[in-house]
């Protein structure tokens, strides 16, 4: 009997050998990362941000277009994929319903966080927090959700507090959304290696460690991954590399292009993929099958016929 993505994605993570799971911001860049051998994959809810209404991660979206995009992506990977709902779209309740549409659409996990809404990335300032209680009573309600339906939804239990209240308060924070019964928990913008150290001592579970883009580090220390996976983290987010890096490509090819005295780039294909390639990774020859095997003959024949 096949595992379901959900069980797929807990006895990797159970192995606490930083299985890296990098942020996608919509079903091309999910597939993407998939198709260069990465194991899981997570929805940037900056990212989500980034691309559906060029804003900042700072509560805008609407939960339903977070939703409507995640199934989007659990569409387009056969990896495990990880959900963002943010603070959990209100109380308990709201993140018990949440819980259940993700169920029903095959997603693997979420994270949830303890952040006041509206709330905003991670490694931004003016970050607040809920209280410890009401944060462990949405993840009890996820948790009710999950053996309700039979599930193995990996629950992550992400706590905003190390900013605002130090690595101790994230820490037992972290502790008693474990207690509530989070699979992993989550301490963001943790600083340094002696704080993750610290954190892998204290925290009584899985534990999840942010990297945000793996070339600046922003906030954390960047910790090669080796390294943490002998020191026995869980999970490396990536969650903001992939907004990042088509922001620098789109930006560079069209200044250049307006820049160009012709209007043109002729030449100069290193700044994109080929027609060929690119619709050979969509499908397009799928599709094309498909056609064939469905559509009459004779309206095959006119759709496809030489053009004059």
């Amino acid at each position: 009997m096949q595992s379901s993505p959900a069980s797929v994605l807990r006895e990797k993570l159970e192995r606490r050998q930083a299985l890296v799971v990098p942020g996608c911001h919509d079903a091309l860049s999910a597939r993407l990362i998939e198709a260069v051998g990465f194991e899981a994959i997570q929805v940037s809810g900056f990212g989500l941000a980034g691309s559906l209404l060029a804003k900042p991660d700072v509560g805008l979206l609407e939960m339903k277009d977070v939703l409507d995009r995640t199934w989007d992506i659990v569409r387009a990977c056969s990896i495990p994929v990880m959900a963002d709902i943010d603070t959990g779209g209100g109380n308990a309740l709201n993140a018990a319903q949440i819980a259940e549409k993700l169920i029903a659409m095959g997603v693997a996990g979420l994270n949830i966080e303890d952040q006041v809404f509206p709330k905003r990335c991670g490694h931004m300032e003016g970050k607040q927090v809920i209280s410890a209680d009401e944060m462990a009573g949405k993840v009890a309600a996820l948790v009710a959700v999950r053996e309700r339906l039979g599930s193995a939804l990996v629950i992550n239990a992400r706590t905003d507090a190390c900013a605002s209240h130090g690595l101790a308060e994230a820490i037992r924070r972290a502790n008693i959304y474990l207690q509530a019964g989070a699979d992993m928990a989550f301490i963001d913008g943790i600083r340094t290696r002696a704080d993750i150290e610290r954190a892998l001592r204290e925290v009584n579970g899985l534990l999840s460690v942010n990297l945000m883009d793996a070339v600046s580090g922003v906030k954390t220390e960047l910790v090669p991954i080796p390294e943490l996976a002998r020191l026995g983290v869980a999970r490396v987010s990536i969650p903001v590399a992939s907004i990042l890096v088509a922001h620098r490509a789109l930006q560079r090819f069209f200044e250049a292009l307006h820049r160009s005295p012709t209007g043109l780039l002729q030449g100069q294909s290193d700044w994109l993929s080929s027609f060929a390639e690119y619709t050979e990774f969509v499908g397009l020859k799928e599709y094309r099958r498909q056609e064939d095997e469905f559509l009459p003959r004779a309206t095959l024949q006119e759709k496809y016929a030489p053009q004059p």
